[in-house]
């Protein structure tokens, strides 16, 4: 049995046994052979195999990446499939680190509006908070960049050492320069939980940042403060949630339902024909002891909250109301099998994920219940927060406000982050 990494983004899970091509990989670690490995993983666990163009030579390509990047099926697959270091893969999964400078940003016609800084960061020692807007970075304004579509790279390559001298400024005005240096920063699973009063009632707030291996320890502690403290309400927020661990979902979403969904069915894998005989299965809710057992949710989301986050909001909806507060969420209802090669991983759109009623063709993202802005000017679990705040309007009333409503009625958009450099990059969220 291969150890595989499956996701919707990558979940670690033993199946059944792979092809011998699959297992061993490549025979030898030259372009030519790396090429050729991916093209029979394709055809074997693709779940679009039947569109890969034919014709095309693996070995007229310079590197794996450019060989996936010419034959994978557009337009759906833009961006689902990709190949990344196996190192850089087992920090985020095993440990949520990556190297960077540790934030997250949108980016507008001008400058880069900084939404979340994570601790312990050359960021958060740059003096950078959310709400603060970066306006050059290297000497070049962000409105250039943008300009020429260059902002994906600006921050340079993942390597530790990396430098970036920033300009920004901050709410009052007040304009700073800094410099920051890349190395290996860890990203807060859980990154806040608090408990509100709501017209008598405990609605607890959880900021989920990540589906990763060290999330399951981090949500049950969450949750079982949340319930020491009388939740019965939950504001989960995913805004900037890309994704992860398939297992880690399954894990949150029973964590939410408990008793009243336990034993159900969660999510059906659905494979191509190839290997779907093999390899469809459903996947069951547990009761963990720290579960909430709530009958209703209300999700935070943003164009940031793609796969793991998604699964959690459509394999609950058949068991309870779940209404989505924000804006439309990524789309990506396909996750994939993580196959080791060459100190490599290449991360194939291998199936797709549907919950008990076999809905799960998202792909243009899941719209929300009431719109909402990711309101920078206040930080995160802050009830007076723009999206925090139709939250708990939604939960009070059971109905959007008049701004949501007015803004839901003009079809506004809030505005999307720059196009990730690579679906690693959209898994992130972070620089």
């Amino acid at each position: 049995m291969q150890r595989i990494l499956s996701s919707i983004a990558l979940t670690c899970v033993l199946l059944c046994p792979l092809t011998a091509a699959a297992q061993t990989g490549p025979s030898n670690c030259s372009v030519p052979s790396q090429n050729l490995y991916v093209r029979d993983v394709l055809n074997s666990y693709y779940y679009w195999y039947q569109q890969l163009p034919a014709g095309v030579s693996p070995t007229s390509f310079s590197s794996p990446e450019a060989y996936l990047e010419a034959v994978r099926f557009r337009p759906i697959d833009n961006s689902y499939s990709y190949i990344t270091s196996a190192a850089a893969s087992d920090a985020f999964y095993s440990d949520s680190q990556f190297i960077g400078y540790g934030l997250s940003t949108q980016t507008g016609s001008t400058d880069l509006r900084i939404l979340q800084v994570f601790d312990d960061s050359p960021a958060l020692e740059a003096g950078l908070e959310r709400g603060d807007r970066i306006t050059h970075v290297n000497g070049q304004s962000v409105a250039a960049l943008v300009a020429a579509g260059t902002i994906g790279g600006a921050f340079g390559a993942s390597e530790i050492g990396v430098v970036a001298d920033i300009t920004f400024d901050k709410p009052s005005g007040d304009r700073r320069t800094a410099r920051m240096v890349k190395r290996l920063v860890t990203i807060p699973t859980v990154s806040l939980t608090r408990v509100v009063d709501l017209d008598g009632r405990r609605v607890g707030y959880l900021f989920f940042r990540n589906f990763v291996r060290p999330s399951e320890a981090a949500l049950n502690d969450a949750f079982a403060a949340l319930k020491a403290a009388g939740a019965t309400e939950l504001v989960l927020d995913l805004r900037y949630n890309g994704g992860g661990l398939v297992d880690i979902a399954v894990h949150l979403s029973s964590l939410i339902g408990g008793a009243r969904t336990s034993g159900q069915v969660l999510l059906n894998y659905v494979h191509n024909d190839r290997v779907g005989p093999a390899l469809d299965k459903s996947t069951r809710f547990a009761n963990p002891e720290q579960a909430l057992n709530l009958s209703r949710l209300v999700v935070i989301t943003t164009r940031s909250s793609a796969s793991a986050s998604e699964l959690v909001i459509n394999a609950l909806r058949p068991y309870m109301p779940v209404a989505v507060i924000g804006d439309t969420t990524y789309g990506k209802p396909v996750g994939q099998y993580g196959f080791t090669f060459c100190e490599k991983v290449l991360a194939a759109v291998s199936f797709s994920i549907k919950n008990v009623n076999n809905e799960g063709d998202f792909f243009d993202g899941i719209p929300p219940t009431c719109v909402a802005a990711d309101d920078s000017t206040h930080q995160l679990g802050d009830a007076a927060e723009g999206s925090f705040a139709e939250a708990l309007n939604y939960l009070r009333t059971g109905a959007c406000s008049a701004t949501a409503e007015a803004a839901s009625r003009s079809q506004r958009r809030l505005a999307f982050d720059h196009p990730p450099a690579s679906a690693w990059q959209s898994l992130l969220n972070a620089w």
